[in-house]
């Protein structure tokens, strides 16, 4: 039996990994794919001691600092036993006294011809917080909420033309945000639209609309958020707050020895820096909960 079984290998897990190791915690991590979500990241430009990393060197970065390996499978289901936690994975089974919760958000893709081609070659699901790489530059964000807004604005300080395509008639955004927007010479916002092929040789030049509109760009953003990958919580009986897990401050949930960390917990914020800190976090606590039931 393993003392601590962290499910997923993004960077919540992954820094709860490198804290368990530094307590001397017998512990294994479990998850599809190293790195999780990160990635997806073309850019990364606000974690600290990076001043720009893609989002797959960073989560390489992040295994350099453990002695082990993940464990790739995946985790079908989570039980509670007399004395821990049963782990079922397509690969076997394992046990352990604790639980670290991190499996991360699942993106949410448009899914039209050549969106995957053109990942990281013109497609994004994030910005970057370089705005001055697309001075000049022809973008258009998929979008219509909050996060969308926002950085559409920032980005039009240095674009020449930014796109706004929403697949409705309206903004789920703030109203201020909407004006802010509207008012912004160098935006042009297209209702009712969605992509449906993206074309170019070696990285993105056009897109294609479902309105017959073809849009010569530099540069696609999506952002139409993502779903937390929480299907495992619910056997436990672990409690939720607007579809995301609930923790104190301590990444504890309601279930004792289950903690959760990252994307998947109600922090709102959702960053690489605020997962590996809830990580930490995580993994202190799995160290203090493990000593006091074996002591």
């Amino acid at each position: 039996m393993y003392q601590l079984i962290i499910i997923g290998a993004g960077p919540a897990g992954q820094t709860a990994g490198i804290f368990a190791q530094r307590y001397g915690i017998n512990f294994l991590i479990i998850g599809q794919i190293t790195g999780g979500t990160t990635n997806e990241a073309h850019s990364v430009e606000n974690y600290p001691g990076f001043k720009s990393i893609t989002g797959p060197d960073l989560a390489q970065e992040f295994q350099k600092h453990l002695d082990t390996e993940i464990k790739q499978a995946q985790v079908e289901k989570i039980s509670k036993q007399e004395k821990g936690f049963k782990v079922l994975t397509n690969q076997g089974e394992y046990q352990a006294q604790t639980i670290i919760l991190s499996m991360g958000m699942k993106i949410r893709k448009l899914n039209f011809k050549n969106e995957e081609m053109f990942l990281n070659k013109g497609v994004s699901y994030s910005t970057s917080n370089n705005i001055n790489r697309f001075k000049d530059k022809t973008l258009a964000v998929v979008g219509g909420g909050d996060s969308a807004l926002t950085n559409t604005l920032k980005l039009s300080a240095q674009a020449k033309k930014i796109y706004i395509i929403l697949r409705r008639d309206e903004f789920r955004g703030a109203p201020a945000l909407v004006r802010k927007a509207e008012k912004q010479a160098n935006i042009e916002i297209v209702y009712k639209a969605q992509i449906i092929e993206a074309q170019g040789k070696d990285k993105l030049e056009k897109i294609i609309l479902n309105t017959d509109q073809q849009l010569e760009i530099d540069q696609l953003f999506i952002d139409v958020g993502g779903v937390p990958n929480v299907h495992l919580c619910a056997e436990l009986n672990i409690e939720m707050e607007n579809n995301f897990v609930k923790t104190d401050k301590h990444q504890l949930t309601n279930v004792p020895g289950v903690f959760a960390a990252g994307d998947i917990t109600n922090n709102p914020l959702k960053l690489i820096v605020t997962a590996a800190a809830e990580g930490t976090i995580a993994a202190t606590s799995a160290f203090k909960y493990i000593k006091s039931i074996n002591s």
